[in-house]
């Protein structure tokens, strides 16, 4: 298949601080050629959940808009949305068909059959199933079996992880999706999506713990041998880091914000001592003297709790740090705080790394893009391509499978003499293929590259004097 033929696929990160599109398409290598890029401060969403709809649409109108600026020609109507929450559960079962003939092998139908028999599971009232995903499975006393497709056996079976939600919750980001004039093609569970950019297969083999640490919760997705073992919400985030240097040093949200981003640590043995940060007083009021390690002692606190969730879910499911070899991989917009790989190894006994979504892009793009924060957004695309391949490969399979009707057999063996005479097809316009040639693309690039430079200009951090 020529890369050109490839979709564009569009990832929409609602998340509590900001709202990101991007739009991306594969290349003949298998990259992501990054076609638009939007981003808006997010408002309307509280610890990633949807509460107020007409703030969320403003804000997702917002990023389509930049995301126009960038790449003025690109028409989006379909998303793969993020979603995330306080609202999100998630549990283990077990699902088992007994087969009608047990010498065929096993199809692809029979898989399908056993994976929608789980969206039949029992959930509290009020919840609504997200995604089932299987981890391993097994016929007859056959165990460990990543795909069964091929099998034969009287009782194939799988472990199951469901994913769900809260049927308001879910009801609120379609609407918001819908209301903003686009289609939302799937929701990804936002963990899920950031370890798809930043986790490799050789993570995925040595057992690793992904922690998104976004605005409003920080999300936990831990893989081993191949398989997606737990996953989980913690009800804290880099809003929450705020709103502690706010309240605890007496200072506006937006001065917090500042102070955490330009001189925050981690680790509060790091930070100097002797070190202050001079806060302008309000409206005639002396100015304020913040102390680096009193700073520091904030962020820790808050930091070290959330940690400490990630080593009580890791216990519940029996993996440590002699099982995870790949250890903790931090991402989001909360992982980039200053000695926070220090906390976290020192905190959890795993080793710790940032993670970082260019691995998946193609050379030419942006190094805004190279920031964790976007990991959940590049993710989404890489899930639409996902859906898009696995139904790629279906539709060649049965193109191939197809057979020929009896009559239209008939028909080609007939002699010659006897089939009908066709007739004559006039000449008609070529037509132009729906494609961008290489100059194009090129100069394209380089419009888009140039646009996005310019709206980053505007939105760089101001240092508090």
């Amino acid at each position: 298949m020529n890369h050109n033929d490839a979709p564009i696929i569009v990832g929409l990160d609602i998340g509590t601080t900001k709202i990101a599109a991007i739009a991306g398409r594969k290349n003949e290598y298998g990259k992501l050629e990054i076609l638009g890029f939007g981003r808006a401060n997010s408002n309307g969403v509280s610890h990633g959940q949807v509460l107020n709809i007409d703030q969320t649409i403003k804000a997702i109108q917002a990023a389509l808009e930049n995301c126009a600026l960038s790449n003025p020609d690109l028409e989006i109507n379909e998303v793969y949305v993020g979603i995330a929450g306080h609202h999100i559960k998630s549990l283990q079962t077990r699902g088992d068909i007994v087969r009608q003939d047990a010498d065929i092998e096993i199809s692809k139908a029979e898989v399908d059959q056993l994976i929608n028999n789980q969206r039949k599971t029992f959930i509290p009232a009020g919840d609504q199933i997200i995604d089932v995903i299987a981890q391993d499975f097994h016929v007859d006393s056959n165990q460990n079996i990543k795909d069964p497709i091929g099998y034969n056996g009287v009782k194939v079976g799988a472990n199951f992880h469901i994913i769900t939600g809260d049927r308001n919750a879910i009801r609120n980001i379609n609407r918001a999706v819908t209301r903003s004039g686009l289609q939302t093609k799937d929701l990804v569970l936002q963990p899920l999506a950031s370890a798809s950019a930043v986790m490799s297969d050789i993570d995925m083999e040595a057992g690793v713990a992904i922690l998104d640490i976004g605005g409003g919760t920080s999300d936990l997705a831990v893989f081993y041998e191949g398989i997606l073992k737990h996953t989980a919400v913690i009800p804290f985030g880099g809003e929450n880091i705020t709103n502690d240097i706010r309240l605890g040093l007496g200072v506006l949200k937006t001065q917090a914000e500042a102070m955490k981003v330009q001189f925050g640590s981690a680790l509060a043995d790091e930070a100097k001592a002797n070190a202050y940060i001079t806060i302008p007083g309000l409206k005639g009021m002396p100015a304020k003297e913040i102390s680096v390690k009193s700073l520091a002692q904030i962020i820790q606190a808050r930091m070290g709790e959330i940690l400490d969730f990630v080593t009580y879910h890791l216990k519940q499911v029996g993996l440590d740090h002699r099982a995870l070899n790949g250890g903790i991989i931090l991402t989001g917009g909360g992982s980039q705080l200053k000695h926070l790989i220090q906390l976290t190894e020192y905190t959890t006994g795993l080793n710790a790394r940032i993670g970082l979504p260019n691995e998946h892009l193609a050379a030419n793009h942006i190094d805004e893009l190279k920031k964790p924060m976007y990991a959940t957004c590049i993710g989404l695309i890489l899930k639409g391509y996902n859906d898009y391949d696995h139904q790629y490969k279906e539709f060649k399979e049965q193109f191939i499978k197809m057979d020929v009707p009896t009559s239209l057999k008939k028909s080609v063996a007939a002699p010659v003499n006897d089939l009908p005479v066709a007739p004559p097809v006039m000449p008609t316009a070529p037509v132009e293929k729906a494609t961008v040639d290489v100059t194009t693309r090129v100069k394209f690039w380089d419009k888009f590259k140039n646009n996005l430079i310019e709206l980053f200009k505007e939105e760089e951090d101001q240092v508090i004097r």
